[in-house]
């Protein structure tokens, strides 16, 4: 695809999400992960010995949650996404056969 001016145009309607943008994204939601983490494990402290059942509950979420924070931090990148196909058939042709000819010679 060319401009007037001769200069090539690329069409980025389905280019990925860049480098620096997915990198930036995946560690904000590690240390979002993280903080919520720390929170559960001081709330696990804090109520220890006036809620044990919500302690526990909290402490499960601060072991667990370093393991869940890491596999989402280091999932890849989105997949791309298809481009609609710019390829387009050539129609079939009807074919002409011998009785076709003959009834349009007959008529002219």
């Amino acid at each position: 695809m060319t401009k007037r001016g001769g200069t090539e145009v690329f069409r980025i309607t389905g280019a990925r999400q860049g480098l620096a943008d997915d990198v930036r994204g995946r560690q904000r939601r590690y240390v979002i992960s993280m903080t919520v983490r720390t929170l559960s494990v001081i709330a696990a402290a804090v109520l220890w010995n006036i809620e044990r059942h919500v302690a526990f509950v909290a402490l499960a979420l601060g072991i667990l949650l370093p393991y869940v924070a890491v596999v989402i931090a280091n999932a890849g990148r989105e997949s791309t996404p298809s481009l609609p196909s710019t390829f387009v058939p050539t129609p079939a042709r009807p074919e002409i056969d011998a009785s076709n000819l003959k009834k349009s010679s007959d008529q002219s």
